[in-house]
């Protein structure tokens, strides 16, 4: 109160306010609520409760908890553990079970055995190669990564302990790189210290080279550099300023003057508030090593067991799936008779001499919708034979599939190895059911004429209705979380293309350009100073590109945001010269179908001496400018009999159309039409 002046005005001035803060005051400093460590384990030489009062909570009477905190509990005497418990030791465990299980030669690998000075590992850190790396995947430590090209252990060390905010604000992490580059001087202070940070460039990164300072030229003993590493840590202003002196003295009792003395204390109480444990960054550095080393030896088993361990998690799988395509891998799709719960890499057929596999087959376990034990019911159930087709898939497992999952897997494509036609299986799984159903009452009872179960049904596809291209992938995103066998834009592009022919991936190349287009992947709003925005990602198959919209110009458009619709923009592209990236700033919206109808210039239809042309009239006429303000001309381009060129007609102002996919599709249909042909 006494630092907010207008709070304490307030506090002064309005009864109400008053009232509230003097209810509060006796509040203050209380502890609201009871909190427990994750992984924080208490030791004692004896029972737990002659050292410090224990509490249960109600719902969780087996698990006793210190009411004591962890500060109190060290100046007790007891030992607190944390403990914790890291999904990539299961990966890591997993890729190797993988290579164990299909290589006999494998039997005695061991992680453990594996050289950390293989330039291959070091060469995929340098390049930013470190999707599901452990702690190396974020884009920040991908670019620190690159600026720093690894090429020892000991600097996969010192990139986890310097990228943080401590580091990255106070310009260590510039130092380090610099000097490891030789852009600058490395500068050890003094001789002595040559050893404690030779590894680090003349940096102080770990609180161990805080302690070995104080050690080496304070004269502090180990228990007592333990003692200044945590006041330095915490910031403790009285016991830094004890601790000041006894360096000090330390120092010149060991015979080194007072101004490095000085030099040194400031130096390392500015860098041992940013120090790390150089112990913890040296076991994870190990992980990251050898998450790394599997990436590029032994790809398929990594990313097999990679992916396996976030089944739930569709965003990642998608992450992990194109990093696995960028790394040369082949993921083949789900399968209802090839696949098993995890992904799996696949050693047989897919084995080219001798060499790693790099083929990995889709996991049923990634389908959403599918339920982890139905999937496993169905495996258990497949041991007995493949299933033939979706008929005898319903009989086999009617007892534990329901009709939900039996649809999820079709989208998924899990039965494109029994019937490619995905539409005529979804729309049979009624009537599949229906006969699994009647099979399964015909086995409990006698049949008057002994009839075969199996053919009480004419088992037949329903195969009326089938699905395009682009339902096929919108489902297939639905229980995937992404387009897998194909990829949307695909659908659009031969169209699209003459309208908008600047790819994503070259975008920076053109920054005269003015219109971008792609599917619309998501929208996400986020509160920011400048109000609320809308982050719209767009992906043309070659690129992703996020774009930033005002809530404004988003509420005049949204009827054209809508995800897995084909968007174009019109805007500006922005160069950013000190990041490298891109950035495009959004002015108009249009969906295909609109861009299409302003960018047209005139229509060309392809005709021959035969066309109806009373039909034509009627056919261009409901398309005509008197009902269209938007229109274009249209030619009519004959043709002989061989296809060859006769001339060109251009029909009068009162025909101009309006380029409508009614239009189009008409068109389409119309006898003795050789094609038509929008010109933009």
């Amino acid at each position: 109160m006494k630092n907010e002046p207008t709070f304490k005005k307030r506090y002064e001035e309005e009864e109400e306010i008053k009232v509230l803060v003097d209810l509060a005051r006796p509040l203050e400093g209380l502890i609201r609520n009871i909190g427990m460590h994750a992984g924080g384990i208490l030791i004692a030489p004896g029972k737990l409760t002659d050292f410090c009062p224990l509490y249960c909570q109600p719902d969780q009477e087996d698990i006793a908890v210190s009411q004591f905190d962890k500060d109190d509990i060290e100046s007790i005497g007891l030992i607190k553990f944390d403990f914790l418990g890291l999904r990539n030791l299961t990966i890591l465990n997993l890729a190797v079970d993988y290579l164990r299980k299909f290589n006999d030669k494998k039997q005695a690998f061991n992680l453990t055995s594996i050289p950390l000075n293989d330039s291959n590992v070091y060469k995929i850190l340098s390049n930013g190669n470190t999707i599901a790396i452990f702690q190396l995947e974020s884009k920040g430590m991908q670019e620190l990564l690159k600026r720093l090209k690894p090429n020892t252990f000991e600097e996969i060390i010192a990139a986890l302990a310097l990228y943080r905010p401590g580091p990255l604000e106070s310009g260590m992490v510039d130092d380090f790189i610099n000097r490891k580059n030789q852009k600058e001087i490395v500068d050890y202070f003094h001789p002595d210290l040559e050893d404690i940070l030779k590894s680090t460039y003349g940096v102080i990164v770990y609180q161990e080279q805080v302690m070995l300072i104080s050690q080496v030229i304070g004269g502090y003993s180990l228990g007592g550099a333990d003692l200044l590493r945590r006041a330095m840590g915490k910031k403790k202003h009285e016991e830094m300023v004890k601790h000041r002196e006894l360096f000090e003295q330390g120092a010149i009792k060991k015979g080194y003057s007072k101004k490095l003395a000085i030099k040194l204390f400031n130096l390392m109480e500015k860098f041992a508030g940013y120090g790390f444990n150089k112990s913890h960054s040296a076991a994870y550095a190990l992980i990251a090593y050898q998450t790394a080393w599997l990436k590029v030896y032994h790809p398929a088993e990594f990313f097999s067991a990679t992916i396996s361990c976030d089944l739930d998690d569709t965003e990642k799988i998608k992450i992990l799936y194109q990093d696995a395509k960028r790394n040369g891998l082949v993921i083949l799709p789900p399968d209802i008779n090839a696949s098993f719960f995890r992904f799996e890499p696949l050693h047989d057929q897919y084995t080219n001499q001798g060499k790693p596999p790099r083929t990995i087959r889709y996991g049923l376990g990634a389908i959403k919708g599918a339920g982890h034990t139905v999937i496993h019911d169905i495996l258990r159930i497949r041991k007995s034979g493949p299933f033939l087709n979706l008929f005898d898939f319903c009989r086999r497992t009617i007892k534990f599939v329901n009709r939900r999952t039996i649809e999820v897997l079709i989208k998924a494509g899990a039965f494109d190895s029994i019937n490619i036609n995905r539409g005529a299986l979804f729309f049979s799984v009624k009537i599949a059911m229906e006969a699994a159903e009647q099979a399964m009452r015909s086995v409990n009872q006698s049949s008057l004429f002994e009839d075969d179960s199996a053919k009480i049904f004419n088992e037949k596809l329903n195969d009326t209705v089938s699905w395009d291209r682009k339902t096929e992938l919108i489902e297939e995103k639905s229980v995937l979380g992404y387009y897998f066998s194909g990829h949307l834009f695909d659908y659009w592009h031969d169209k699209i293309r003459k309208i908008v022919p600047v790819r994503l991936e070259n975008l920076k190349y053109q920054t005269n350009s003015k219109l971008i287009c792609g599917i619309l992947i998501n929208v996400r709003s986020i509160i920011t100073k400048r109000g609320k925005i809308f982050l719209a990602t767009l992906d043309d198959g070659s690129a992703q590109i996020e774009i930033a919209i005002f809530n404004e110009l988003y509420e005049k458009n949204r009827t054209f945001l809508k995800e897995d619709q084909i968007l174009i923009i019109q805007g500006r592209v922005l160069n950013d010269e000190y990041s490298n990236n891109i950035r495009f700033v959004p002015e108009k919206f249009y969906d295909f179908q609109l861009a299409r109808e302003i960018r047209a210039k005139s229509l060309k239809i392809f005709v021959n001496s035969k066309i109806d042309v009373t039909h034509l009239k009627n056919l261009l006429n409901p398309f005509s400018g008197e009902f269209y303000t938007i229109t274009v001309p249209v030619d009519l381009v004959y043709l002989n009999e061989k296809n060859c060129f006769i001339c060109t007609i251009r029909l009068g102002d009162s025909w101009k159309v309006c380029i409508k996919d009614s239009l189009i599709k008409n068109l389409e249909k119309l006898d003795n039409c050789q094609g038509f042909e929008i010109i933009y």
